[in-house]
């Protein structure tokens, strides 16, 4: 029925841009004679278990896949090239191509180093339609940067992700109101945005194993199954995504900042881990003081020689942001935790429970917070040496090679 004075929303015009094998494109830059070969960036490249990063279209096509340990993908493909990542140049490329996307709108967030989302629908009276702009979005990709990209375009975030993993690389993919059905619904339910592998497992022990099928499921049976993101998903998968593409701020506060470390040897001793600890707490630290936060939870992870990960958390009476102190925390839930039955392939910390810094601390009546206060003196002018000549203008003794 048609009501005079009502107007139907026009659909917005959104692009998810995915830079193709981004860590294997860059790094060929700057090694054109293995354009022809297979390659792959991998992580700890001496180590027994280092993994492949990145693999480029070659090494794909030869069955190499991410995350896999470097003997297994040699053993599939002998002639295999490994690179060790140069995140630097990942960062730049990243940078450029998000400056490229400025170019046809402001509305641009970040999924990853490799990855965006853009809101063109303002911009298709300067530019032409979604796919005109993703086409020349591709084009300026790679005239100016030598790389390549896919570019899904719908008329929303999820469909706009689907659509860009859908033809690799160097493709466009449109999924619209009137083809969104013959070309979502029959993909298994895995490739839908947020569905991991224990999601998956649990739909598929339901009977649910494509997009299709959830969209015929009852609301109350996804929501016993699933939680809240049972029905989030159904709403997902009948095109009804209206989140907004958010741009970053210089405000917005991280939900944790971590990292772990997988050196080239096993680990066998307290001082190792000790040592790491420093080295993460330091780069934490620098990361809390600039955005003025503080951290409540601090999670350790270790993960064995049998590749056996195990994670442990502790949440603090007084939040921290000195490196010493959020390290010595560490390698305390790191000593209640790890009873060194094996050695370790790698370690590293996270915190989590982020406050900024108008939050309230209980005081000490045993001293402690004295000593605390005077870390934060020596932490404070360990900082204003590092912004004035470079982070590593000044070290740690701990941290330094012996």
């Amino acid at each position: 029925m048609f009501v005079e004075g009502v107007k139907k929303v026009k659909d917005r015009v959104i692009l998810h841009c995915d830079l193709n094998n981004f860590f294997a494109s860059v790094s060929l830059l700057s090694n054109p004679t293995l354009y022809d070969m297979p390659v792959a960036v991998c992580g700890s490249v001496e180590a027994r278990h280092g993994i492949v990063l990145a693999k480029n279209e070659i090494a794909k096509k030869q069955g190499v896949k991410t995350a896999e340990a470097i003997w297994e993908a040699k053993r599939k493909c002998p002639d295999l090239v490994t690179l060790s990542p140069d995140y630097d140049k990942y960062h730049e490329y990243s940078l450029k191509a998000r400056q490229i996307y400025a170019r046809y709108t402001d509305l641009v967030e970040p999924f990853g180093i490799d990855e965006c989302w853009l809101d063109v629908t303002g911009s298709t009276m300067l530019f032409g339609s979604g796919e005109q702009i993703a086409d020349k979005i591709r084009r300026d990709i790679k005239r100016e940067l030598g790389i390549t990209i896919s570019v899904g375009v719908s008329f929303n975030k999820v469909f706009a992700k689907l659509g860009s993993d859908m033809k690799k690389p160097d493709a466009i993919t449109i999924i619209s109101r009137e083809n969104f059905k013959q070309k979502v619904w029959p993909l298994p339910v895995s490739d839908l945005l947020f569905v991991g592998m224990r999601t998956c497992e649990k739909l598929n022990q339901s009977g649910i194993f494509t997009v299709g099928d959830v969209t015929k499921c009852d609301d109350t049976m996804l929501a016993r199954l699933l939680g809240k993101s049972g029905t989030q998903l159904k709403r997902y998968a009948l095109g009804n995504d209206n989140s907004p593409v958010v741009p970053p701020s210089e405000d917005d506060v991280p939900k944790s900042i971590g990292r772990t470390i997988t050196p080239p040897q096993d680990i066998t001793t307290r001082e190792e881990v000790w040592k790491i600890y420093i080295s993460i707490a330091e780069e934490i630290s620098e990361i809390l003081h600039s955005k003025n936060l503080y951290a409540s939870t601090i999670q350790v992870h270790t993960r064995d020689s049998t590749l056996k990960v195990k994670e442990c958390s502790h949440t603090v009476t007084n939040p921290l942001n000195t490196s010493i102190l959020l390290a010595r925390e560490a390698i305390k839930i790191f000593d209640a935790s790890y009873n060194w039955d094996l050695p370790l392939r790698s370690v590293g910390f996270r915190v989590t429970n982020l406050k900024g810094d108008n939050v309230a601390f209980q005081t000490d009546i045993f001293g402690e917070e004295k000593s605390d206060e005077k870390q934060e003196i020596i932490e404070n002018s360990i900082l204003k040496v590092r912004q004035k000549f470079g982070f590593d203008s000044l070290k740690r003794g701990t941290v330094c090679d012996k």
